[in-house]
């Protein structure tokens, strides 16, 4: 009886992972020929190095775009990525200016570091921009393109390039199969908004009427808080099949576990019982189930090894699609495939996450609850550091 099941629910992953490489295709096909290219700011968030920062950064310089700024938002000179911004500056004098602020009051940093720059900023369209991107010469064209008169919010399709550790491979399969392929299903066939923080270009106007950064600076999910605030005021949140590189080199192990289990948490604050349908994208983990409910046997093994199989050659197939070769991490797809089915299993155990060096508790929405008695006793901590050093 539960075996029946299974196969049922991994036939119907199996279907769903078919339907979710069709979308990525469809949205890959389309095109924008606007010629509307007004001035644009950009603002990018730094903190701390990021790998392949300084030619991350500069791949914004090098834009075939006729007017545009950019600016780089830090807390404060002693964040490491300083003197990377402060290179660029003096490369591109013109185009970069440096607005270093940590006064701002907000729960979200990467929220905090952007208020300043925003108000600092001189034209009407504004593009929020990670730091460990990378993009091509056409990039900013390209993503205003899609740009209309009832656009509130444009975004782009990420794809995770130049992974050489075991964590930086992981993350990168992770990006280019499940968050790849559930973005374009949720805009193609299910017509949900949706906004990745890594690239989001809108007008002030319209983001002054959500609320702007007041909505969303005690929300750890901004770029979410964001499209849902657009396309409530009825404006289209557009996913552009421009595709930005997420460069991500020397990922440790724990730092791919660290941002999935937090990305696990903040799915199921936003989606509540949506989370629970995750587990049919993942037709490897469901064929693993055969194992326990048909005591090891040679079918269970059979059906897993043929799931493996499928599962390998779907992924070669959207690997192609995004020009994105798998190479030898090829042999990472079950292990990658089996710990994200684990860390599904972690919000149910704790709302508590870790970010940029802070820890948190998330509510509904992701919004964020201050953990006081933690930050005390990082706090103290720090403290008996600094004293035994000295």
């Amino acid at each position: 009886m539960f075996l029946w099941i299974i196969l049922a629910l991994i036939l119907v992953s199996i279907t769903i992972y078919f339907f979710q490489i069709l979308a990525l295709r469809k949205k890959l096909s389309e095109s924008y020929n606007s010629t509307f290219l007004p001035p644009v700011s950009i603002i990018k968030p730094l903190k701390g190095i990021d790998d392949n920062l300084f030619d991350n950064l500069e791949s914004f310089c090098k834009q075939d775009y006729p007017e545009y700024e950019i600016i780089f938002s830090l807390q404060d000179v002693n964040d490491p990525a300083y003197r990377i911004a402060e290179k660029i500056k003096n490369k591109y004098p013109h185009l970069v200016r440096i607005i270093l602020d940590g006064s701002q009051r907000a729960l979200n940093p990467k929220v905090k570091n952007m208020i300043t720059a925003y108000r600092n900023s001189k034209y009407d369209y504004f593009l929020i921009s990670d730091s460990n991107v990378y993009v091509g010469k056409d990039y900013l064209r390209k993503t205003v393109s899609c740009m209309t008169e009832n656009t509130g919010l444009i975004t782009n399709l990420i794809v995770g390039v130049s992974g050489r550790s075991i964590g930086a491979k992981l993350e990168n399969l992770q990006l280019n199969s499940f968050v790849i392929l559930a973005t374009c299903f949720l805009d193609k066939f299910l017509k949900m908004p949706c906004s990745i923080g890594k690239s989001m270009l809108m007008r002030k106007k319209d983001f002054e009427e959500i609320g702007g950064f007041d909505a969303i600076k005690d929300i750890l999910a901004e770029d979410y808080m964001l499209g849902k605030l657009m396309h409530e005021k009825g404006k289209g949140v557009v996913l552009s099949n421009y595709m930005v590189k997420n460069v991500n080199e020397y990922w440790s192990l724990s730092r791919f576990l660290n941002r999935h289990t937090r990305w696990a948490k903040i799915r199921w604050k936003i989606g509540g019982i949506k989370y629970f349908t995750e587990p049919l994208s993942n037709p490897l983990f469901l064929s693993s189930l055969t194992f326990f409910v048909d005591n090891f046997s040679i079918m269970s093994l059979k059906v897993f090894l043929m799931t493996l199989l499928l599962k390998i050659s779907f992924d070669f197939y959207t690997s192609r699609l995004i020009k994105s070769p798998l190479n030898i991490s090829v042999l990472l797809i079950p292990i990658k495939d089996l710990i994200t089915a684990l860390i599904w299993f972690v919000p149910f155990i704790s709302c508590r996450l870790s970010w940029r060096g802070n820890i948190y508790k998330i509510g509904k929405d992701t919004i964020i609850i201050p953990n006081n008695n933690l930050s005390s006793v990082r706090i103290i901590f720090n403290k008996l550091k600094t004293a035994f050093n000295h």
